[in-house]
C-alpha cells in the first residue's frame, strides 16, 4: 500500500476535523481590559519633528541613533522600529496638494499598537508577554526564552530581537512607558513632548469619543475611519487621518482578534485528547503501510 503526500495530509485533515466536533472546544473569551489607557494620533497634525523619537530614547535609555534627531533627511527612507528604536516617524506623499500647489507630506508615527487581545501574548509559550490592565503589552525578560514566536505572530511586525547580543538577547519593543503610567501616573514620553499635540493620551473610551468628535466636526477633512478601533479586535493606539490609511503604510486587517482563531483551533484540537489520539492513529497507519511495502519489496528482491 502506498500513501501519497496528498493522501497523508488529507488523513491529517480528517483527524483534525474529527477532533474538532462540536462540544470539544471551549468558547473563546476576550482577555482585553475594559477601558485601558491609549493614545490617539492625529496624522493631520504631525509635522515629522521626531521629538517623540527623542523622548522615547531618553525614557527607555536607548542608544544614540545613527542619524541625529534634528536631521530630517532620515525621513527619505521608510523605517521600522527595532531593538534600538521603539518608535519611528515615516514620511509619505499620498497625493495631497498643499496651499502652494505642491505635494504635501503626511507623517506617520509607528510603534507597538498594544492590541486589546495581542497575538504576541497568545503566541508566547512562557508568559513573558502579558496584557496589563493599563493597556500596555508588557515584556518580562526573566521569562523569555528567545523563541521569537511573538515576532512571527505580530500582525504589525513590531517585536525586534537583539541578534547582536549572543548572551542574554532580549525581545524589544515599545513599553508604553509602563512604569510612568502605572507608578508615576504620567504620560508616555512621546505623548508628553509632542509640540503640536498630535498625540493625545487618555482612556481608550474617551479617545474614541474624541476621535469621532473630530471626524464628525470636520467631515471634509478627516477620513471616516478610526484605525485601531476594530482592527484585530482593537488596539490601544488609535489613529485618525486626513488621507486614506492604505496610502500611508497602514495594513488592511480583519476585525477578528487573531488569538480568537488560533486559540479556538488549539482548544478544539487538544480538548479531551482527541487530536493526539487521532494523529497517532494516522501516523501508525502510515508507518504500518510503509513497513508492509518495504517487506513486500524485500521479498520480491529475494
Amino acid at each position: 500500500m502506498t500513501i501519497s503526500r496528498r493522501g497523508f495530509l488529507g488523513a491529517l485533515g480528517v483527524a483534525g476535523a474529527v477532533s474538532a466536533v462540536p462540544g470539544n472546544a471551549q468558547a473563546w473569551e476576550s482577555k482585553a481590559p475594559p477601558d485601558p489607557f491609549g493614545c490617539l494620533v492625529d496624522l493631520s497634525r504631525c509635522v515629522g519633528c521626531r521629538k517623540c523619537e527623542q523622548a522615547c530614547k531618553e525614557v527607555n535609555d536607548l542608544p544614540e541613533p545613527a542619524v541625529k534627531f534634528d536631521d530630517l533627511t532620515v525621513l527619505d527612507a521608510k523605517r521600522r522600529p527595532d531593538q534600538n528604536a521603539f518608535t519611528v516617524i515615516n514620511r509619505y506623499y499620498p497625493g495631497r496638494i498643499d496651499d502652494r500647489d505642491k505635494l504635501a507630506p503626511t507623517f506617520v508615527k509607528v510603534q507597538c499598537m498594544h492590541c486589546q487581545d495581542p497575538a504576541c501574548v497568545s503566541a508566547c509559550i512562557t508568559g513573558a508577554l502579558t496584557k496589563k490592565e493599563n493597556g500596555a503589552v508588557h515584556y518580562d525578560v526573566n521569562k523569555c526564552i528567545g523563541c521569537r514566536y511573538c515576532m512571527a505572530a505580530c500582525p504589525f511586525e513590531i517585536p525586534a530581537y537583539e541578534y547582536d547580543k549572543p548572551i542574554l538577547p532580549r525581545v524589544r519593543k515599545c513599553t508604553f512607558c509602563f512604569e510612568r503610567i502605572s507608578k508615576e501616573g504620567g504620560k508616555p514620553g512621546c505623548a508628553s513632548i509632542c509640540p503640536v499635540e498630535a498625540i493625545t493620551f487618555g482612556r481608550r473610551g474617551e479617545l474614541l469619543k474624541l476621535a469621532r468628535g473630530r471626524i464628525e466636526g470636520d467631515p471634509g477633512k478627516y477620513i471616516d475611519h478610526i484605525y485601531g478601533e476594530h482592527e484585530v479586535g482593537g488596539t490601544s493606539w488609535l489613529y485618525i487621518s486626513n488621507v486614506p490609511f492604505e496610502k500611508v503604510g497602514f495594513q488592511t486587517l480583519p476585525t477578528r482578534p487573531m488569538p480568537q482563531t488560533t486559540e479556538t483551533i488549539q482548544s478544539a484540537l487538544f480538548s479531551y485528547l482527541w487530536s493526539p489520539l487521532a494523529l497517532f492513529g494516522v501516523l501508525g497507519a502510515v508507518m504500518g503501510a510503509t513497513s508492509r511495502k518495504h517487506n513486500k519489496e524485500g521479498g520480491d528482491d529475494a
